[in-house]
């Protein structure tokens, strides 16, 4: 790789700071970012070749091409080129779905004259959404830690923003009073008693219970990767649930399917199940109110926190 005069990648040069630290800048084509580690490093060169990749992605998708250096525009480009390709690509889209309105809205503004209460009014000014803002805030936090990183601040103004409150009790838990009325409506044998069964039984959440098919099951249990997490676990396939799996085909991919046949979408079957909770009666329940049940079944069964996770659903079901 051709070097410049300064020994450093083509594109790049030394900047220096107020506390005469040295750093290496990125500038191609109207774009600019820093980059972070040691020059020639894995580690800087991984970044390297990320940002001299996606420059011209990144110019057709994001608007580079008008940005100018130190504004927020510039800043979420670096963000997406820089940090995007280590998200899960559920993570991207909702952060992805937030940046660009707060970039319509603030895309001009120079990041360095970003202060904490500039972040708290953004903030504040969702108060009638409450949980709008508190994502909102989440997503600056992400994105202000990135302008420390490439030293287009010095320390982040959202970190001491306080959450908007809620008016609302979150997620509601779902009782075993809930799981009858659920079960009378939606006997077994329906694909909402499956669906039920497999959150209430394995304790996953809506993007792990999702994917579940025949080829997870080893044995009596069954193999999971949670998505958010990448944790792998076995999950004992108790009596009540191998009931439900006995009828079910296996021929299909998944465990769950569409009324066309289809493999469901983790939105779809969101929207989907909480249609099912309706017919039954029970409003405000979802699936993650279902895994609250589990946890509390855990609990009253014994299992502390350093308790296996697939042991202690045997012993809770």
């Amino acid at each position: 790789m051709r070097k410049t005069k300064s020994g450093l990648p083509k594109y790049t040069s030394w900047n220096v700071d107020q506390r005469s630290a040295r750093f290496v800048r990125f500038r191609k084509g109207g774009f600019s970012t820093y980059l972070t580690g040691t020059p020639w490093s894995e580690n800087f060169m991984r970044q390297y070749a990320a940002v001299l990749d996606g420059v011209k992605e990144q110019t057709k998708n994001i608007g580079s091409d008008r940005t100018k250096p130190g504004t927020v525009n510039a800043l979420i480009v670096s963000y997406y080129t820089l940090v995007f390709p280590t998200l899960k690509p559920s993570t991207q889209r909702m952060r992805r779905n937030i940046l660009e309105r707060f970039r319509r809205e603030h895309g001009d503004k120079p990041v360095a004259r970003l202060e904490q209460h500039h972040i708290a009014s953004i903030i504040a000014a969702k108060v009638n959404t409450p949980e709008a803002g508190n994502n909102l805030r989440k997503v600056l936090r992400h994105l202000l830690d990135h302008a420390v990183d490439i030293r287009m601040i010095a320390a982040n103004p959202a970190i001491s923003v306080k959450r908007l409150k809620t008016s609302g009790e979150g997620i509601r838990p779902w009782t075993e009073e809930d799981v009858a009325q659920f079960t009378a409506r939606h006997p077994l044998g329906s694909r909402a008693y499956l669906a039920m069964a497999l959150a209430l039984y394995t304790g996953q959440r809506l993007s792990d219970v999702v994917p579940m098919g025949w080829q997870h099951v080893r044995g009596n249990k069954i193999a999971v990767r949670q998505e958010k997490t990448g944790t792998a676990l076995l999950i004992p396939i108790v009596p009540a649930l191998a009931q439900v799996l006995a009828a079910v085909p296996r021929t299909n991919l998944t465990f769950l399917m569409t009324e066309r046949g289809a493999a469901f979408t983790k939105a779809g079957f969101g929207n989907w199940f909480r249609d099912r909770c309706r017919e039954a009666g029970l409003h405000q329940r979802s699936i993650h109110g279902l895994r609250k049940l589990t946890a509390t079944r855990l609990a009253d069964a014994g299992c502390s926190i350093g308790c296996s996770p697939s042991s202690a659903i045997a012993r809770a079901t």
